[in-house]
């Protein structure tokens, strides 16, 4: 299948596959220029045209390749698209290996990519004693690269989506890098935004909205570690997510030996210490309050204090001696992770109605079974998980929450969809991700093939014959 994929994809093509390479598009370009001194004005600087190469033209463009866009990306090339991914780190995966937090949750009721990950995962690490839901980070990073590669998908690491652009039909057309090869653009016919914070969606003038609708508060971030010197055996009662365990129960013993040991008590009130293996531990300990994932002046803040907090906490585990004389960091994230961020305008907006009914849709792309689950937005607010004023059941994610409403071509996968503040706070979680993703990437790729845009496509029908589909 693999070997006759080219072919595939220039049937699937074969009119105008090539049209858009080679072109330059004028869009603005910094440059070196003996006047520039003369382009400041009112404290802004007027920043030069220049012309971007388009270095390349794909069928499906994805950006972000954390859990929503390696499906999207896996997705589309196995329905025969052209895909190109990128990703802004030196890796993919996003949370699950970025951001160390690789607690992969309501992935039970997900087929297709979803499954095949954890089959792979689980087929690595054989009789290894963890959480359930627990992967190695690394591990995670080898299976989601083999898989894009098998797939077909060209990808692009360290390469950051800076800006959108549109045609005279305001549908996307193409995208602009930024990376060490500089400033260049990539045409698609359909993009998919997977970068969580829906970048690629409020460059191409999408609207959008932000955290609780009443006060403008967002969930906080956390910043996760990985520990060793520390065995599972001898410190037990203060590890979470263990058969028979309590929820509470071993949170609420670390807590009170992190205060005891450090001093003070640690921003998240119920942190969580979760075992990859018997001697590798993630920790999940803090909170960063009010701080924007959209502003990258917050999110250095954010970091700057989560990783001065995790210091001292360790610092003063270590202090205790015992199983814990010789605990360290062995690894920090390479971004702190963000738990909310812009919502972008879909067709169809979910709502706390929605969740609170456990609503089922034609047009359903996957099923979250995950509750509410907002963490304390701001200090005073318990420096917990908040008691919300609604409770979710099974809920359907619906296509349509999955399309940009405000630009053709476009459409978004993972915790950038179209819902409110207490429905972003069950779908976020990455088994739904997976999901989303894998619907969005076949849609699009079907889209592509049928000359259609992504919101004129029917998924009650496509879905039928989607290759996770276990109902026929």
């Amino acid at each position: 299948m693999t070997g006759n994929r080219t072919g595939d994809r220039r049937r699937f093509f074969k009119a105008g596959a090539a049209a858009a390479v080679g072109w330059t598009f004028a869009v603005p370009h910094a440059h070196s220029d003996d006047n520039s001194a003369a382009m400041v004005q009112d404290g802004t600087y007027i920043e030069p045209s220049g012309r971007v190469p388009i270095v390349a033209q794909a069928d499906v463009v994805v950006c972000g390749g954390g859990p929503a866009g390696v499906a999207a990306a896996v997705a589309a090339a196995r329905a025969g698209a052209r895909t190109r991914l990128f990703e802004a780190h030196g890796c993919l995966g996003g949370i699950w290996t970025s951001g160390l937090l690789s607690y992969i949750l309501d992935s039970g009721n997900k087929p297709g990519i979803m499954r095949e990950i954890l089959t792979t995962l689980r087929a690595r690490e054989k009789n290894v004693r963890r959480a359930p839901s627990m992967e190695d980070p690394e591990a995670v990073k080898l299976v989601l690269e083999q898989m894009c590669a098998e797939a077909g998908v060209e990808l692009q690491l360290h390469t950051q989506c800076a800006a959108a652009v549109r045609d005279q039909a305001n549908r996307l057309a193409l995208v602009v890098t930024e990376s060490k090869s500089g400033r260049e653009a990539v045409a698609g016919k359909v993009f998919i935004d997977c970068t969580g914070e829906g970048d690629v969606a409020h460059q191409a003038g999408c609207g959008w909205d932000y955290g609780r609708p009443e006060a403008g508060d967002a969930q906080p971030m956390s910043f996760v570690v990985l520990l060793t010197g520390i065995h599972l055996d001898e410190i037990r009662p203060y590890v979470s997510s263990m058969p028979g365990d309590t929820w509470a129960g071993p949170k609420d013993a670390l807590a009170k030996l992190i205060e005891e040991s450090s001093g003070f008590g640690p921003s998240y009130s119920k942190p969580s210490l979760f075992p990859i293996r018997e001697t590798l531990f993630c920790l999940m300990a803090n909170h960063e309050y009010e701080f924007r994932g959209f502003d990258a002046r917050d999110v250095t803040q954010a970091t700057l204090q989560g990783r001065a907090e995790l210091h001292r906490m360790i610092d003063g585990l270590r202090g205790l001696g015992g199983p814990w004389k010789d605990i360290r960091i062995c690894s920090s994230p390479e971004r702190i992770g963000v738990r909310e961020s812009r919502r972008i305008h879909g067709h169809y907006t979910i709502s706390s109605d929605d969740i609170t009914r456990g609503a089922r849709f034609d047009d359903a792309v996957c099923r979250c079974a995950f509750p509410v689950d907002v963490h304390s937005t701001t200090a005073d607010r318990g420096k917990g998980i908040e008691a919300a004023p609604v409770r979710a059941k099974p809920f359907d994610i619906p296509y349509r929450s999955l399309v940009a409403k405000d630009v053709d071509g476009l459409m978004m996968a993972g915790r950038c969809i179209s819902g409110d503040f207490y429905a972003h706070s069950a779908y976020r979680v990455t088994g739904n991700a997976v999901g989303m993703g894998q619907a969005a990437g076949l849609a699009a790729a079907t889209a592509v093939k049928d000359g259609k845009l992504p919101h004129e496509i029917d998924w009650s029908e496509l879905a039928k014959t989607a290759p996770w589909n276990e109902s026929g």
